[in-house]
């Protein structure tokens, strides 16, 4: 139980009837415990003894309806604490099991992720997944501040665009090995019935319908401007909201409230919402690592994870998701076919 230093004082005084006993019991000064209460009371701005002299001391009014409030809080946060206790015990317990593995991973957020997260779980591979933008997840790799990067890009896309600018100067081959994950749709997420009708960018900044943003330094915010140059437009032609969103749930999640007419997502999130979904294009969802990780105990028993069978239903499952590669090493230069040596 976590308990509070003051309520430890004055339970002592309610016990021993005078300062002098309460700071005997708990090894301290008279000095110091008297000097203590008065700090406390002027702190609190009400009195907690009762100073009488040649009298015994005792707590005011308010000195036991702290005590209390101090019961009632600890009787309701006992169970908590309890099974947080526990589950540390385990964590700690784990940490010394070789057959359990910890893997680091700064990824874009995916709703398959949250599901591997899950799954891994059971199977003794603990992710320890911290979502962000792709291109900060890459960095995050890079300054070893975790052992896996997810990150996402267009199937298709030139060797001088966007996406390529954005990822080029971040993964290097021979320094990065790139590991398959999956496919999925991406799209617009519109209110139920599409009521403006919305069917592409140039469509949504014709009719100045209100645009809702992910964050700057995402995947789907450099898609989203090179989306926008393959229509001829530009980010000014959006009527974007002023504020971003970090996830394709929150963003899913604003549209459903009504905050904004339409933005760029995944399909799960929209029909997780109950939203509708136009798709746009088809990304590459890939996992990429250090080469000289690729051989580490957790780094295998997570590619042995996702080439099963369990995992490659799992993904079937999932709207607007396709199973590719997973758990494949893939050819930097191949797989991102913009990356050249030049």
């Amino acid at each position: 139980m976590v308990e509070h230093p003051l309520m430890q004082l004055l339970q002592a005084v309610a016990d021993h009837g005078s300062i002098s006993a309460a700071a005997k019991s708990l090894s301290l000064s008279y000095r110091h415990v008297w000097g203590q209460l008065k700090q406390w009371e002027n702190d609190l701005g009400h009195e907690l003894i009762v100073w009488e002299k040649g009298q015994p001391a005792r707590l005011t009014a308010f000195g036991h309806k702290l005590m209390w409030a101090e019961r009632q809080t600890q009787a309701r946060l006992a169970p908590q604490i309890q099974s947080l206790r526990a589950d540390l015990e385990r964590t700690f317990a784990l940490a010394f099991d070789p057959q359990v593995h910890v893997l680091t991973m700064y990824a874009s957020h995916d709703d398959a992720l949250v599901k591997l997260q899950e799954q891994t779980a059971s199977q003794g591979l603990y992710l320890d997944m911290r979502f962000c933008g792709s291109v900060d997840a890459i960095r995050a790799l890079n300054e070893g501040r975790c052992v896996l990067a997810g990150f996402h890009t267009r199937e298709t896309t030139k060797a001088k665009s966007i996406t390529a600018k954005a990822y080029k100067p971040l993964l290097k081959p021979g320094l990065h090995k790139v590991i398959g994950f999956a496919k999925r749709q991406v799209g617009l997420v519109l209110p139920k019935g599409n009521p403006k009708y919305l069917k592409n960018l140039k469509n949504i900044a014709a009719q100045q319908a209100l645009f809702v943003h992910r964050a700057q330094g995402t995947g789907t915010r450099v898609l989203v401007e090179e989306l926008l140059v393959d229509e001829g437009l530009n980010l000014k032609d959006l009527n974007a909201l002023s504020h971003e969103e970090p996830s394709h749930a929150a963003l899913a999640a604003t549209i459903a409230a009504g905050h904004a007419d339409v933005g760029i997502g995944i399909e799960t999130c929209a029909s997780a919402m109950g939203l509708d979904f136009v798709p746009l294009t088809q990304e590459n969802y890939r996992l990429v690592c250090l080469k000289s990780e690729l051989d580490t105990p957790a780094v295998k028993a997570l590619r042995q994870f996702l080439s099963a069978q369990q995992w490659v239903s799992t993904v079937q499952n999932m709207a607007g998701y396709t199973p590719h590669n997973s758990g494949a090493i893939e050819s930097l230069s191949r797989s991102l076919p913009w990356w050249s040596f030049h």
